[in-house]
């Protein structure tokens, strides 16, 4: 349309007018440097700049963008940040960083495992606990089951306080025989926020430690955590046999058999017992609980003793009546019993919950400094490398470009 209005002996304003384009469009058109519908390509003002960054980013994966632009606009680029920003990611020039991969990789190798199984944590209170248990007149049972086999354990705890839970809760995924993908939680506030359903920041690092995800409900009622009614029989069956004279070792033991009956009961009838063998599905536990600290205050007796958990502790002589603090973290096998204000006193090899006995001596002297786990050292990300051999070489030539 523009070559005939310019035959017809229209000025190029005129034809610029009519169209509706500039002036400059209209010329470019009218002299052949541009043809209609073919798309003009501008011209790529990184190109040559593109070796000299793919060797950059090849020695520092790291390199921050701005500090390599400000090098590549010293050589002769033109364009803008944004502009060269784009170019970067458009031709993939920054690598991936082998060494955070594999840290990445170290994290997430088991949780990446696939696993069908997840293990449902319920808790029961059962009143009229024994006495010489020291946990008040009620007991504490963290009852936890597989999703897909239906297997169950259950320990008692001494309250639903977060060290004891994660007492409990390890226990009882080693009597299972190893842990589910995934957690599930119900009523148990040291783990979930039970406004929210969000997993606490403490058990957030627990979940970590066993490489697990865990779920809570966001809100809670009373059919929330309602564990299998046949589990539930059997467990009422089983505190009706448990008397003010019997230890709290004993009682577990009773529980733990009773559990074992139901599976091999269940593996010999039935769909669900042929999923027994789903044992295969759980992942392995570390080979030591979470490092989750108990620290008490008790009173020394007459004879020079300190209760706890069923337990008695030696402490030298001169401090009856005396209080003190007895901590154990879960992970150690020994158990310190220090003054209120700190100082150790005394340290016993820790004695089963519940096994009353009387641990006598002076204990064992125990190092205090522990080796610290190796670990991977991390990738120095924040680290500048100056330009190498390579990028300098790739630098001079686009100075002798620019030259010539």
């Amino acid at each position: 349309m523009a070559s005939s209005r310019r035959a017809q002996g229209w000025s190029i304003s005129a034809i610029a007018r009519h169209l509706g384009r500039d002036r400059k469009t209209v010329r470019a058109y009218l002299d052949g440097e541009r043809i209609a519908g073919v798309r003009s390509c501008s011209q790529d003002d990184f190109a040559p700049f593109s070796p000299y960054c793919r060797q950059r980013l090849a020695d520092d994966p790291h390199l921050r963008a701005s500090t390599l632009f400000e090098e590549v606009v010293e050589l002769g680029y033109p364009g803008g940040y944004s502009t060269f920003t784009r170019a970067v990611r458009k031709h993939q020039l920054r690598p991936r960083c082998g060494q955070c991969q594999r840290l990445a990789g170290d994290h997430s190798a088991k949780a990446s495992h696939p696993a069908s199984e997840e293990v449902r944590f319920d808790w029961l209170t059962l009143p009229n606990a024994p006495a010489r248990w020291g946990g008040g007149d009620r007991a504490h049972l963290l009852l936890g089951s597989l999703t897909r086999t239906g297997r169950w354990r259950a320990v008692l705890a001494e309250n639903e306080e977060f060290p004891q839970v994660v007492e409990a809760m390890d226990q009882l995924l080693r009597r299972l025989g190893g842990t589910g993908a995934r957690w599930q939680f119900h009523r148990t506030p040291s783990a979930c926020c039970p406004e929210t359903g969000r997993v606490t920041p403490a058990f957030s690092e627990v979940a970590k430690y066993y490489d697990v995800a865990i779920t809570c409900p966001p809100c809670w009622d009373d059919r929330d955590g309602v564990p299998d009614e046949t589990v539930c029989s059997a467990t009422r069956h089983w505190w009706r046999s448990v008397r003010n004279e019997t230890p709290l070792q004993a009682a577990q033991d009773r529980l733990d058999g009773l559990a074992a009956r139901m599976d091999s009961v269940r593996s010999t009838g039935g769909e669900r017992g042929a999923a027994r063998d789903g044992v295969s599905g759980l992942l392995d536990l570390p080979s030591a609980p979470f490092p989750a600290r108990i620290c008490v205050t008790r009173e020394v007796t007459a004879q020079n003793v300190v209760p706890f958990r069923g337990n008695l502790y030696a402490v030298p002589p001169e401090l009856s009546g005396a209080s003190v603090q007895v901590c154990w973290r879960l992970d150690e096998p020994y158990v310190s019993i220090s003054t209120t204000r700190g100082a150790v006193i005394a340290r016993h090899a820790i004695a089963p919950r519940g096994a009353d006995v009387a641990v006598t001596g002076r204990g064992h002297s125990i190092v205090l400094e522990r080796p610290l786990p190796i670990r991977a050292a991390p990738c120095p990300a924040n680290t500048y490398h100056p330009p190498s051999a390579a990028a300098l070489a790739e630098a001079e030539a686009l100075r002798a470009r620019d030259t010539a």
